[in-house]
C-alpha cells in the first residue's frame, strides 16, 4: 500500500510555485476476486474537488476518478487477470489507456483507433492480464491534454511474485497545476502557445494531488520509491541530497540497479523510476529534495523528515536485483531498421537547417538512410512550414497527426525483431511513447547505451538520435506519440501497425 502524509506549506511558497506536493492518505480500490486469478475493479470518471493547495487556500475543482486525487491505487500480483468496468461520469466523451501495461489491442483505450468512446454516463469493461510487474499508470486518451491536466490518472501497480524486501513500498504519482492565485484551474488548456513550445508546464507541483511539506522516515530505513511522472509537460530532476538513491526499474522494467547519472532521477513525462532509498541521515534531521531539471529554475520539492529514534543500527543489505519480466529479446543482427524524424514546433525550421548541416555528428546508420531523411526533410522544409501556417505544429516524418484514426506510418512484421532510430529534429524535449510494447534503449547519438534499459517512453533531448530496438508481438494498430500532450495534440503522433 502507498504511503501517505499530509502536507503542510506557506502561503508565500504557494504563490511563488516553490513547493511541490507532499503525500496524503488514498485508501487502495477495493476488489473483488470473482473467480481464482481474476480480480475486478470499477472506476468513474467524474468532477470532485481536491485540496491541491495548502489552507488556507480552499479546494480546487478537478476531474478524477472516484472522488480521489490521483485516482485510487490498483494494486496487483503478477499473472492477475483485472476486469475493470469504467463509468464515465463527465459531460464529454473519454476512455482509459493503462499507460505501459501490454495489454490487447483492444484494451488499449485509444478513441476510434481501438474501441469508441466511453460517452457520458456509458460504462466500458477493460479486461487484460497483469503479463510484467512494474510501476505503471491509467490515463484517458481522449482530449488528454485537458483530461490528464484536469486530474484523470492513478498508479497501477503489479507487484512481483516474490517482491525485493523493502521497509516500505510507497507511490510518489507526481504532477503540476496551473492555478490562479485564488488556487482555481486556470481553463487555458490547448493553447496554442504551449502547443508550440514546452507544453502546459503549471506554476504548483504536487505529490499525490498536494503540495507537499515533509515525508516522515527513520534512520536506516528502506524505502521502494515508486515515481511517477503524471504531469502533461513538466520533466523532473529529483535530487536527493545527501541520500544516494539506487534506479532497479524503469517504466516498470526492471534495470540493472545503479545510480542515476549525475545523481539525478529524470523523468520525463509519462515516465516511471522505482528507486531503492536507504535513510542514511542523521536521525532527528532535515533532508530536502530539489527538482533541479530547468537551470535557473531550482525549487525544493519536499523534506525527508527524520524521526528522532533510528529503525535500526545500520542499513540492511538486503538484495535489490528485481527479477525480469517475461520480454522477448530483440535480435539486433535480423532486425529490420526503420527511421523517424521528429519535427515542427517554434524554432523547428531553424533546427533543422542546423541538423542538416551536421548530420555526421549525429550517427547514422549503415546504409546512411538518415542522411537520405534528412535531405529529404530539408528539401521538403517549405511544404511543412506552410503545413505549420495552416494548423500543423508537430510533425513525424513529415506528417501532423489529426485524430485517433490515421493510416499506419510503419508496418512492422508480428514475430520479428525491428530497430526504430529517431531524431529529434526540434529544439524542444520529447517523451516519446509506444503503446502495446516495451523497447531497449540501445544507442543515443551513435553511443551504445551501458544498461540497454527496457522503457516504454525515451525521453529525448533537442537533437539527440535515439535506437530503440523490440520484437513486434503484440498484434494491432499501436499508438506512437510525444507524451508531451499538446505536442500529441499538435500532430506529433502516429501508428504503428504489427500485422
Amino acid at each position: 500500500m502507498s504511503d501517505f502524509r499530509a502536507p503542510t506549506l506557506t502561503r508565500r511558497a504557494f504563490i511563488a510555485s516553490a513547493a511541490a506536493l507532499s503525500a496524503n492518505a488514498m485508501l487502495p480500490l477495493q476488489s473483488i476476486a470473482l473467480a481464482a486469478g481474476v480480480r475486478e475493479f470499477r472506476l468513474r470518471a467524474g468532477s470532485g474537488r481536491a485540496q491541491i493547495a495548502p489552507e488556507p487556500y480552499g479546494e480546487t475543482l478537478v476531474w478524477c476518478y472516484d472522488g480521489k486525487l490521483p485516482g485510487p491505487e490498483i494494486r496487483v500480483r503478477q499473472g492477475e487477470r483485472l476486469r475493470i468496468a469504467v463509468e464515465n461520469g463527465l459531460e464529454e466523451e473519454t476512455t482509459v489507456h493503462w499507460h505501459g501495461v501490454r495489454v490487447p489491442n483492444a484494451m488499449d483505450g485509444v478513441p476510434h483507433l481501438t474501441q469508441p468512446p466511453i460517452a457520458p454516463s456509458e460504462t466500458f469493461t477493460y479486461e487484460f492480464d497483469a503479463v510484467d510487474a512494474g510501476t505503471f499508470w491509467y490515463h484517458p486518451h481522449q482530449r488528454s491534454f485537458e483530461q490528464v491536466g484536469r486530474g484523470l490518472y492513478g498508479p497501477l501497480i503489479v507487484e512481483e511474485a516474490d517482491p525485493v524486501r523493502v521497509d516500505r513500498d510507497v507511490t510518489w504519482v507526481l504532477s503540476d497545476w496551473r492555478l490562479t492565485k485564488t488556487a482555481e484551474m486556470r481553463n487555458d488548456f490547448g493553447s496554442r502557445h504551449d502547443m508550440m513550445h514546452n507544453g502546459r508546464v503549471g506554476n504548483t507541483v504536487t505529490i499525490n494531488g498536494r503540495v507537499p511539506d515533509i515525508f516522515r522516515v527513520r534512520k536506516d530505513e528502506r524505502i521502494r520509491l515508486r515515481l511517477i511522472n503524471a504531469a502533461n509537460a513538466r520533466i523532473f530532476a529529483l535530487d536527493f541530497g545527501s541520500h544516494e538513491p539506487v534506479v532497479i526499474a524503469l517504466d516498470g522494467q526492471p534495470v540493472e540497479p545503479h545510480a542515476p547519472e549525475g545523481g539525478l532521477v529524470v523523468l520525463g513525462p509519462a515516465m516511471r523510476a522505482d528507486i531503492m532509498l536507504d535513510m542514511t541521515a542523521d536521525a532527528g534531521s532535515q533532508v530536502s529534495v530539489i527538482d533541479r531539471f530547468y537551470e535557473g529554475l531550482e525549487y525544493r520539492l519536499i523534506d525527508l523528515a527524520y524521526e528522532d529514534e533510528p529503525l535500526r543500527d545500520k542499513a540492511p543489505d538486503w538484495p535489490v536485483v528485481l527479477p525480469p519480466n517475461p520480454l522477448p529479446e530483440p535480435d539486433l543482427a535480423t532486425a529490420a531498421r526503420h527511421e523517424v524524424t521528429f519535427n515542427g514546433g517554434m524554432m523547428g525550421a531553424m533546427v533543422m537547417r542546423e541538423m542538416g548541416g551536421s548530420m555526421g555528428d549525429m550517427g547514422r546508420d549503415s546504409s546512411g538512410a538518415m542522411g537520405g531523411m534528412m535531405g529529404g526533410m530539408m528539401g521538403n522544409m517549405s511544404d511543412m512550414m506552410n503545413m505549420m501556417h495552416s494548423g500543423g505544429i508537430w510533425f513525424i516524418n513529415g506528417v501532423a497527426a489529426e485524430g485517433h484514426v490515421m493510416d499506419p506510418m510503419l508496418t512492422l512484421a508480428r514475430g520479428k525483431s525491428h530497430v526504430i532510430a529517431m531524431t529529434n529534429a526540434t529544439a524542444w524535449d520529447h517523451p516519446m511513447h509506444l503503446h502495446g510494447h516495451s523497447f531497449r534503449v540501445i544507442s543515443r547519438n551513435g553511443k551504445p547505451t551501458p544498461r540497454r534499459e527496457w522503457q516504454d517512453t525515451v525521453l529525448m533531448s533537442p537533437r539527440e538520435r535515439v535506437e530503440i530496438a523490440f520484437v513486434a508481438d503484440n498484434p494491432g494498430d499501436w499508438m506512437f506519440h510525444c507524451h508531451v500532450l499538446e505536442h500529441q495534440a499538435a500532430g506529433m503522433m502516429g501508428v504503428f501497425r504489427v500485422a
